[in-house]
């Protein structure tokens, strides 16, 4: 599976290995509380063991979509994980997700990350929603030049802020 690296950190697939950090990421409310149609923190590293594997799972064979571990080059610390799939439910529709640890908020890691798997794939459209109120989660939106949308419960059945990144023709 392919890996891809930008001058602070590698991405790529989550394994058994990080199971600690992926507990320890996500089993924190102030993170989860973004995340799902119904946010819940992990409660046992068990569910961390198959959260993994669903992200394990969600990577092509050619790496253009998936859900990635962040990890940071110079220290290995995995800072977090960056997707880029299908919406579920959705009519094609692709989106692109970051979810990061606190220790990590704040470095621009969330916006080098979704730029490099954004460049990879090369998509014509892609999307991103945020929970109303993720205003970190927005403004790295912004940064990545996406146009806001507005609120929409077209996915994940419940309200969310959409954008979306058009390429350049």
């Amino acid at each position: 599976m392919p890996t891809t690296t930008t001058d602070r950190l590698l991405l790529r697939p989550w394994g058994p290995a990080d199971r600690d950090r992926a507990y320890d990421i996500y089993s924190r409310w102030e993170v989860a509380r973004w995340l799902g149609a119904e946010p819940r923190a992990l409660a046992s590293p068990e569910e961390a063991d198959a959260l993994v594997g669903r992200f394990a799972d969600r990577c092509t064979p050619d790496g253009r979509f998936g859900v990635w571990a962040v990890e940071v080059r110079e220290t290995g610390v995995v800072a977090g994980s960056v997707l880029l799939v299908p919406i579920p439910g959705g009519d094609g529709e692709v989106e692109v997700g970051w979810h990061f640890h606190p220790d990590s908020w704040g470095r621009g890691y969330a916006t080098e990350a979704a730029r490099a798997v954004l460049e990879r794939a090369g998509l014509p459209e892609v999307h991103a929603v945020v929970r109303p109120g993720n205003d970190p989660s927005i403004a790295v939106c912004r940064r990545l030049g996406m146009t806001p949308l507005g609120r929409t419960d077209r996915w994940y059945g419940t309200e969310l802020e959409a954008f979306v990144l058009r390429a350049e023709h």
